[in-house]
C-alpha cells in the first residue's frame, strides 16, 4: 500500500526494473504542460514549467504587463488596440 502522499494524482506510478528481476512500483511527480499564449495559443518563451514551486513568482515567469499569460506578439497587438481605442 502506498503512502498517503503517494496515493494523491499528482504522483504517477514508475514501473522499474530492478537488477534481481523483481519490478516495483517507484512514484514521481507528473509534469506541468507547458504555459500558452491566451490569445494565439503559441508556447510562450521565459516561462518555466516543471516543478515551479521551487521558484520564486518573479523567476516562473517575465516581468511585464501579461507576464506569463500572453506572448510577446499578442501584447503587442493588444496595446496598439488599446491605445487606438479599438476593443
Amino acid at each position: 500500500m502506498p503512502s498517503p502522499q503517494q496515493r494523491s494524482g499528482s504522483f504517477r506510478k514508475v514501473f522499474v526494473k530492478l537488477p534481481s528481476g523483481k519490478s516495483t512500483i517507484h512514484y514521481e511527480r507528473r509534469k506541468d504542460n507547458i504555459a500558452r499564449c491566451g490569445m494565439c495559443k503559441k508556447p510562450l518563451n521565459g516561462v518555466k514549467n516543471n516543478y515551479t514551486y521551487k521558484y520564486s513568482k518573479t523567476e516562473k515567469r517575465p516581468e511585464r504587463v501579461y507576464g506569463g499569460y500572453l506572448c510577446h506578439k499578442c501584447l503587442e497587438s493588444l496595446i496598439k488596440m488599446t491605445i487606438r481605442g479599438i476593443s
